[in-house]
């Protein structure tokens, strides 16, 4: 997907370089650190090899040239080798706040996806294992994605494709029939379910014996033994049952939770045609597709005793997602460490001669690790993301507390502070990067964090209070007198960075990286109170009031849109 800036493209149209095309002009534009240079400047340092001349030089050369032609732009300025254009702040202004006013959350929303589905598989928990912070990230992205491709008019399909099927299931009806006790699992759930699953592991250190047992056991829940279904039919339903509440707090529903057990009867298909093509090649019993010619190990789809494995099923699901979606694109969201199997994945179904192949796309992220080590299962050492967002919104009503003791919903308040600090966290860096887990960092409220913003869209949210009946109030449109009042430049800011919501959102998905629109949030929020404390808003000049306002319910629209998209709520008081 690759979308352009309207603004750069405007721009580009009126910039003529000998050899350079108008897209090459639009991907050379960039935004001035300092929005007094202006709106947009194209360095001209690349064109100097070509053109033989300084960059200053040929800077002041396409000035000339630009204002000799009827052109759209306030001013254009060279400067150092750079050429700065301005628009007409009063227009632009005019334009964004009339956008915001007649759209509300709309705002930022384009058809550019129409008639496009595009599949995301992510979360992917595992049955009858926890719920746990390692899940954090994929979980938040695909959401986070799901929602920015909704906006974009993207049909986005989300799917959590579950780990229900292997031979952990043959280890926990051997731990259950064991050391399984009823009443305990009831109360207990999944929490319980790891705890003998860990269990199991330690026996089966001095009794290998039971790893055999196990395998018998999986063995019958493939073979559609009853008593075998029934045990793996209650572990995955307890499942289901937990982790839904934690993913209602978060807010995320999936499209389908066909997993690993789905694919069971579509894979032979798959294999089939693999032999047909002479893909399949045999070493010590097992079936592989070898990949040295790519630099890469093979693929082993079939071992020597004829188990499956994930490729084989991701394989089957891949087919399957292209007959039932026709995708326009896939997205698998997985931790980097999986980043040979998709290559791997996506090589043999470029080899089986299917086109779509590049509409796979693995989105890697970095892993999450305690302070003192990664954490395992089976070992029993694992954070739960349900107390991780417990202890959050405990911490979160104890700020609170502090903050305004007489907050009317305040239980409210404090979950949705507490739980967007935790995913706000999450979103808050490029997503390729190791997070360290710590709850001083998930739980500080001070800096760069979601209740920094969503105290400041609360902060927007009194001010429009006491501002009186909007509607009334916006019944006719703002005047250019009333517009020329946001000059200056804390109110030429934040109408420059409004203006960029729906492209930033593009751009998000472009890179396939929420974090862009998280830290476009902070950036706004920061914005934002400069002006408040800079600005007369409510107290203002008469022919002045309206346009400010305008601009506060603007900042607080795309705020409470922004922070929904990567999935925070946002109070109105806090």
């Amino acid at each position: 997907m690759q979308t352009t800036d309207p603004r750069k493209s405007e721009i580009a149209s009126y910039v003529n370089v000998d050899g350079v095309s108008r897209e090459e002009i639009a991907s050379l534009l960039m935004l001035p650190p300092d929005t007094s240079m202006g709106d947009y400047a194209l360095p001209c340092f690349r064109f100097a090899k070509t053109l033989r001349k300084a960059p200053a030089l040929i800077a002041e050369e396409l000035k000339k040239d630009i204002l000799s032609r009827p052109n759209p732009f306030a001013a254009v300025e060279a400067v150092n080798g750079y050429l700065n254009f301005k628009f007409d702040r009063a227009a632009e202004a005019g334009k964004v706040l009339s956008d915001v006013l007649k759209r509300g959350a709309e705002y930022g929303s384009s058809d550019e996806g129409a008639g496009k589905t595009v599949c995301i598989d992510y979360s992917s928990i595992n049955i009858a294992k926890p719920f746990h912070i390692g899940h954090l990230s994929s979980t938040v992205i695909g959401a986070a994605l799901y929602r920015m491709y909704r906006k974009r008019g993207y049909n986005p399909v989300g799917i959590n494709h579950l780990g229900d099927w292997g031979t952990q299931f043959g280890k926990l009806i051997v731990a259950y029939k064991r050391w399984g006790d009823e009443e305990k699992l009831k109360k207990g759930g999944v929490t319980y379910l790891t705890e003998i699953y860990v269990r199991f592991h330690t026996e089966a250190e001095e009794d290998p014996a039971l790893e055999d047992e196990a395998r018998a056991w999986f063995k019958r829940i493939e073979d559609g033994d009853k008593e075998a279904l029934r045990l793996y039919d209650l572990f995955k339903s307890l499942t289901l049952e937990e982790v839904g509440k934690v993913y209602k707090r978060l807010g995320i529903e999936f499209d389908s939770y066909n997993g690993e057990a789905f694919y069971n009867d579509k894979m032979a298909p798959v294999i089939e045609r693999l032999e047909a093509l002479n893909l399949i090649t045999v070493s010590d019993g097992a079936k592989i597709v070898d990949l040295k010619e790519w630099g890469m190990s093979p693929c082993l789809l079939v071992k020597a005793d004829g188990a499956t494995l994930y490729a084989t099923r991701d394989l089957a699901a891949a087919f399957y997602r292209k007959r039932t979606y026709d995708f326009y694109k896939s997205l698998y969201v997985v931790a980097y460490q999986q980043n040979l199997h998709f290559k791997q994945l996506f090589k043999v179904i470029e080899l089986m001669g299917e086109e779509w192949y590049r509409d796979l796309v693995h989105v890697p992220f970095g892993m999450v690790s305690l302070e003192d080590g990664t954490m395992s299962t089976r070992k029993g050492k694992v954070v739960w993301l349900k107390d991780v967002l417990d202890k959050a919104v405990e911490k979160a009503a104890l700020v609170i507390r502090e903050k305004n003791e007489n907050l009317v919903n305040a239980e409210a308040v404090s979950e949705m502070v507490g739980v967007g600090s935790v995913v706000f966290f999450a979103l808050s860096n490029n997503r390729i990067k190791d997070i360290t887990f710590s709850y001083d960092k998930v739980l500080n409220f001070d800096g760069e964090t979601a209740p920094y913003v969503q105290y400041t869209n609360a902060r927007a949210v009194s001010l429009l209070k006491k501002a009186g009946d909007l509607g009334e109030m916006f019944k006719e449109p703002l005047t250019e007198t009333e517009l020329k009042g946001l000059e200056g430049k804390e109110g030429e800011e934040l109408v420059s960075l409004l203006s960029r919501f729906g492209q930033t959102v593009s751009e998000a998905l472009e890179k396939y990286e929420p974090s862009v629109v998280t830290r476009y949030a902070i950036e706004l929020a920061k914005a934002f109170n400069r002006y408040y404390l800079t600005t007369r808003i409510l107290n203002g000049e008469p022919s002045v009031r309206r346009a400010r306002i305008a601009l506060v319910y603007a900042v607080h629209t795309v705020l409470e849109e922004a922070l929904r998209l990567i999935g925070v709520k946002a109070p109105e008081e806090m």
